[in-house]
């Protein structure tokens, strides 16, 4: 053997070089079965979360001739159809129903929106006496579940004179504590630096709220938006509680119209469903990049 042999280093084999290394975002190795696990679980998630959706899409596409209820089910209908739309439509006035909606949940957002930054604002940067009171309220009013408020709402819409109107169904979740608290915290997470410059330059509270501390917290006005508008664009009970004209009544009180009138047709139902549905599947798509931002930024500092 030669001396260059000898001091040549060995070679790693050709199969060891070519072996993939999967590791997770922290740089740790990733063992087979693992992996497995991994994509085990989220596929079983992805089933249960987005199967149902899938199968009322499937069920409002199929024609009258086709058989929902087979066995094995079918998901894939064999002469696609948007019959069942138009019969929603001559059904009930949804598209009514659904500008009713529009209204409640966009006031729902705005008044959220404007008021949770607000008062976070005022949680998290203002210096004034019971500071902590007001924030342990907030906690607290998350506590509260609405069923056992919901007759002191009534009494209340009632008094003043909003029953059977939109402004009674936005008034009670107008600000809802939750978002509050989320805005607070995203508040509390930015520097403090940030406004000590201004108030040096001359900044006052209205100046640094609107041009540094509003703008920094994009991500979590976001989350407060979806969740607003989502809360009320689902809502069934309080609708129907105060709402008694059937002009005025919202899309998810008036598809219930869809479950007694034709309670054997499902293709029916589902096609009311997928309406109902579309508008949160489309906020979120168009929002979706400055929401899982913002779930950060009302996460960082309690």
């Amino acid at each position: 053997m030669s001396v260059l042999e000898k001091v040549r280093p060995a070679l790693p084999p050709a199969a060891a070089a070519r072996e993939p290394r999967i590791t997770d975002e922290h740089g740790r190795r990733v063992r087979g079965w693992e992996l497995v696990l991994r994509y085990t679980l989220l596929i079983a998630v992805l089933a249960l979360t987005v199967g149902p959706f899938v199968w009322q899409l499937s069920t409002s596409l199929k024609g009258p001739t086709e058989d929902i209820f087979g066995s094995p089910p079918r998901f894939l209908p064999a002469h696609p159809t948007l019959h069942n739309y138009a019969r929603v439509a001559d059904t009930i006035p949804v598209w009514d129903y659904a500008l009713n909606s529009l209204k409640v949940a966009g006031a729902n957002v705005v008044t959220n929106c404007v008021g949770s930054a607000l008062a976070g604002y005022a949680l998290a940067r203002l210096r004034y006496r019971g500071r902590a009171a007001a924030t342990l309220a907030f906690v607290l009013a998350m506590l509260v579940p609405v069923e056992g408020i919901i007759i002191a709402q009534f009494t209340t819409m009632r008094e003043l004179g909003l029953n059977n109107t939109l402004i009674g169904v936005v008034l009670p979740g107008s600000i809802g504590a939750m978002n509050v608290l989320l805005l607070r915290n995203a508040f509390r997470s930015l520097p403090h630096e940030m406004e000590e410059a201004a108030f040096v330059d001359g900044a006052n509270v209205w100046q640094r709220f609107l041009r540094i501390a509003l703008p920094s917290v994009k991500g979590t006005l976001a989350v407060v938006a979806v969740f607003a508008f989502m809360g009320a664009w689902d809502d069934f009970l309080w609708p129907l509680i105060v709402l008694s004209d059937p002009s005025k009544f919202t899309l998810t009180i008036g598809l219930n119209y869809l479950h007694g009138t034709f309670a054997n047709d499902e293709r029916l139902v589902a096609a009311g469903t997928i309406i109902a549905v579309a508008p949160l599947i489309a906020l979120f798509a168009c929002l979706q990049r400055y929401f899982f931002r913002g779930v950060g930024e009302g996460a960082v500092k309690g």
